[in-house]
Formats: structure tokens, C-alpha cells, sequence
């Protein structure tokens, strides 16, 4: 039997000019990170290979020591790429390779949200006819505003077109076939069959690698680790052998972003509940307490980045820890979702679905409630959290945004009212001392990553929490129906918006537990 292990030098020299690669990264989190660094290295010494198309379903990379796409992040390498999201950041760190390829129109960008991209390949895999689906209509996925494109050169590529079908409109996504997958997982044996025990999420491995095999193409997996054929449970493979060309061995691979190995991420250990740290008394964690409110006993809910993440440590405050079921677009159900660095991941997790099937669970509205974070509000309820013109960095993208939104029954969005205020928290009101920059709530997003009005057609339960009210969506506008103990309504809500947010008439104010230092009381 020939081996498949190779050096990683000698597995980028098998990529050709001109090939379309998809990648199974989410940021730092299962990154393929040493096999991308060995191309970008070939192109250095080389000039080869040339004009690649590059597909993330979520993004290859980050800001904090990962790389990921930023090792192709260069001219004459890299001619499109294709994401759900992006490496991001906080401004003090220098703008992303990519990024500024992106900005200075060097490379043809495109946000996709991540569903759609792992539906591309599932389509591919069984050549059908492109992706169908309702998945961003009226946002900017759609081609009656930017169409994916994140720049100049990619409006000039269209890859989405709007179709008629019986009696419904839809959104229709070409097939793109990619010529390698780049994967990653924790095991290989000799013929290549692949497990995950050390990994966070499956991601959508199995499906990218099928997608290039019944292509024709190149499969590459990057692992921690080899063992002899045979050995490895059958029950434990995820991706089998036959699908797999080349095995590369990184044996320091990290788990995650600043994580080498946390046998608690990858569901071989369970934590006691008591080791899991509390949300850090302040804004954020009040706001997150708000919304918190939402959930009931039993439900099933979905959870984003930002203020959001914050909520399942509001439950375990409250002693609440398994009162709901997180599901996270990683795939990691249930448990207790991590924030920071190891956000994607969750410890003392029930299961761990791969992506792709939990995008398609996310895209029907099978869950209860979403809890997401917000960058902008505008008059007609749309959310920006994909596009920040000025410093496009700090945001990733959509990622799945646009998928969990879609169809989703209810979605609490979190956020602070305006950017920059002074405010004064104490245990028995919320004051404005000063008045901040500018007001989230405006005329017009930027992005429309979320429709407002399309989710009024649908009839979704659409709030927006902050730290001054609780807005509710309502066919008459943004409508404040709780305020903060402290807050001056026409003030800290009507004039700090400029009037966009109107009270109303039977406002209330919202318990003042919500400002404890000490544990609130939650009954779901």
C-alpha cells in the first residue's frame, strides 16, 4: 500500500494554478493552519500556485496567532475568495492580509452566509443544479442590494441571481466545484480514515471532502497524530479513507485559538458546573440578564457572539445551567457555550453535530429562540452586524447570521444603545452621564444583514435589548415598551435616537434585579 503521509511541502506542490480550494477552518478552531502556511511558503520560493478561488464556509484564521487565510493573503496567489466570515479583530491590531487585499480591491471578495456555503457543497457533491433557497432575501445576500460582494471587482463577478419558481421568489447559487479540500482532524491511521477525539466541532469536513472526490479532486487532511491501519474504531471515523488523498502530521496543531488541548472542549471530560466562570458585573452582563428573560424551560435556543454569549452565564448564576439547550453553529449542542478566544466551543456539551446538518436544522427555524448581537438599527428594523465601512476588520462577516435569521420564530438581539456614553450603574438605576458618539439606531444600515421587513412578512418575534429599553419590532416602527430604572425616556431614548425609536403608551420599567451585584433571581 503506497503511503498517503506526506511532507507539507510535498502536499501544496500537488496544488495546481488556477484550482478552487475549500477549507474546513472556524477561525482558530479546527484550522488546517500549517498545510495553508506550506502553500503560501511554495508561492514565495515559486511563484506557484497561481490564481487560486479559495471557499470558507466559516473563516480560516484569526487575529491572535492563527493565520489561516492570511498565509494566501498575497498578489498573484490568491485571485477570489469566497466566506462566510472573516478573520476580525479589536482595532489595535494591524488589519488582516486579507483584509487589506479585500479593501484595496486586489482580491474578489464575498460574504456567503455559512448554510449556504455548506449547502453549495452538498449540491456539488450530488450535481444538482446550484443552491435554491430563501436564505437571504432582502439582505445583502440578495441581488437587489450587494449580492455577496464585498468589493468593486467581486460586483463585478456576480455569484447569486434571483429566480421566479412556481409562484415564489428565490435565491439561486451556481454551482462552484472545488479542485482540493483542505480539512483537518485529530487521527489518521494509514489508509487515512479520520477521527476528531481532540477536536471542538467536526465543522463540515466530510461533506467538503465528498464534494472534491466526486470531482475527481484532491483531498488533504492535516492531523495530530498517525496510527496503524485498523486500529481506529469504525464508529469513531467521521471522514473514511477512501475520500482522503494525502495526510499531513502537524503534531502541535492547536485545538483552538490559544488552546492546545482542553480535553473538556472536545467532550472527553465533563466539568463540574462550579469551575465555569460568572459574567463580570457590569452593562453588558445587565443586558444580557434582560434577555435572559426571553427563555423558557425546555427550549432550544441559539446563541451568536458579542453581549449574547453572556447569556448562559447568566443561567448558571441563577442556577439555571441546564435549563435550555445551546445550539451553536460549530455544532456543539447543549452544555455550557465558551466565550472569548474559545467562542465556537462548548464544554459538557450533549452532542456535537457536524455543520452542515446544523445549519440545516438553524435554516428551517427548528429552535425556539436566537440570541444575537446588533452593530446598527434602522428605521425599518434591519440589523447591521456584517459590515463596518470605516474599520471593516472588526467585524467577520455574516458568518451564520443570515441562515439562524431566516426562518428563526424569534430572535432577541443585544446591544448597547449608543456607542460611547458615560453611564452611571448602580444597584438602583442606570444613568446617562454623558451622551455617547453617535446613536445605533439610524435611518439607514449600512448592511442590511437581517430584514426587518421581511421578517414582519413572516411574522417573527423580533426584540432588541439594551441597556436604556426593550424595543419591539411592530408594523408602526421601533417601539421602546420597558425602560431602565434611571433612564429619561424622551431624552436617553426619543432624542438620543434622533426619534427613530418611539414609547410607548403602557411603557414599563424593567426590574431593577437586573442591576444586582449579586445573583438575580431567574425563573424561566
Amino acid at each position: 500500500m503506497t503511503s498517503k503521509i506526506v511532507s507539507m511541502a510535498d502536499a501544496a506542490a500537488r496544488i495546481q494554478d488556477g484550482a478552487v480550494i475549500t477549507v474546513s477552518s472556524s477561525s482558530g478552531l479546527g484550522c488546517p493552519d500549517k498545510i495553508l502556511e506550506a502553500i503560501g511558503t511554495r508561492f514565495d520560493s515559486e511563484g506557484h500556485p497561481r490564481n487560486l478561488t479559495t471557499l470558507h464556509p466559516i473563516a480560516a484564521g484569526d487575529m491572535y496567532g492563527i493565520k489561516g487565510i492570511d498565509h494566501l493573503a498575497k498578489d498573484g496567489l490568491l485571485s477570489t475568495i469566497i466566506a462566510g466570515s472573516y478573520p476580525s479583530g479589536p482595532s489595535n491590531l494591524p488589519m488582516p492580509a486579507i483584509w487589506q487585499m479585500l479593501v484595496e480591491n486586489r482580491v474578489a471578495a464575498y460574504n456567503v452566509p455559512s448554510g449556504i456555503l455548506f449547502d453549495m457543497h452538498r449540491d456539488v457533491a450530488a450535481r444538482r443544479p446550484g443552491v435554491m433557497t430563501k436564505v437571504g432575501l432582502d439582505t445583502f445576500v440578495d441581488p437587489i442590494r450587494q449580492g455577496c460582494a464585498m468589493n468593486d471587482v467581486a460586483a463585478d463577478r456576480p455569484i447569486v441571481s434571483r429566480l421566479e419558481l412556481g409562484g415564489e421568489t428565490w435565491l439561486h447559487f451556481p454551482n462552484i466545484v472545488p479542485d482540493v479540500a483542505i480539512i483537518r482532524a485529530t487521527t489518521a491511521d494509514e489508509r487515512g480514515n479520520l477521527t476528531y477525539e481532540h477536536e471542538g466541532a467536526y465543522l463540515g469536513g466530510l461533506e467538503q471532502a465528498i464534494a472534491v472526490r466526486n470531482h475527481g479532486g484532491l483531498v488533504i487532511a492535516q492531523v495530530k497524530r498517525v496510527t496503524a491501519s485498523g486500529s481506529l474504531r469504525p464508529h469513531d471515523v467521521r471522514v473514511p479513507g477512501h475520500l482522503v488523498d494525502l495526510i499531513v502530521v502537524d503534531p502541535d496543531q492547536r485545538q483552538t485559538t490559544e488552546t492546545g488541548y482542553d480535553p473538556a472542549i472536545s467532550g472527553e471530560i465533563m466539568r463540574p458546573w462550579s469551575s465555569f466562570s460568572l459574567a463580570e458585573h457590569g452593562i453588558e452582563k445587565v443586558v444580557a440578564r434582560r434577555a435572559a428573560m426571553e427563555l423558557k424551560s425546555g427550549q432550544t435556543a441559539n446563541l451568536g457572539f458579542g453581549i449574547s454569549a453572556m447569556v448562559p452565564r447568566v443561567l448558571l448564576e441563577a442556577g439555571q445551567e441546564q435549563a435550555v439547550t445551546w445550539a451553536i453553529e460549530q455544532g456543539a449542542t447543549g452544555g455550557m457555550p465558551l466565550t472569548g478566544f474559545a467562542f465556537g466551543c462548548a464544554s459538557n456539551a450533549d452532542a456535537y453535530m457536524p455543520s452542515p446538518q446544523q445549519f440545516t436544522y438553524f435554516q428551517g427555524g427548528g429552535f425556539d429562540v436566537s440570541f444575537l448581537s446588533f452593530l446598527e438599527i434602522d428605521l425599518d428594523g434591519n440589523v447591521n452586524v456584517s459590515k463596518l465601512g470605516k474599520k471593516p476588520y472588526l467585524t467577520a462577516g455574516c458568518g451564520g447570521f443570515v441562515d439562524i435569521t431566516a426562518n428563526a420564530r424569534k430572535i432577541v438581539f443585544s446591544g448597547l444603545f449608543e456607542a460611547g456614553a458615560d453611564l452611571e450603574l448602580t444597584e438602583d438605576a442606570l444613568k446617562v452621564r454623558t451622551p455617547g458618539k453617535f446613536t445605533k439606531m439610524v435611518d439607514e444600515v449600512e448592511h442590511v444583514t437581517f430584514s426587518g421587513r421581511r421578517a414582519k412578512e413572516l411574522g417573527q418575534d423580533v426584540i432588541y435589548v439594551t441597556e436604556r429599553c426593550v424595543i419591539h419590532l411592530t408594523d408602526a416602527g421601533l417601539v421602546a415598551t420597558e425602560i431602565m430604572p434611571g433612564i429619561d425616556p424622551a431624552r436617553d431614548i426619543v432624542d438620543a435616537s434622533k426619534g427613530r425609536v418611539r414609547l410607548a403608551n403602557d411603557l414599563v420599567e424593567m426590574p431593577k434585579a437586573l442591576l444586582s451585584r449579586g445573583a438575580m433571581e431567574l425563573s424561566l
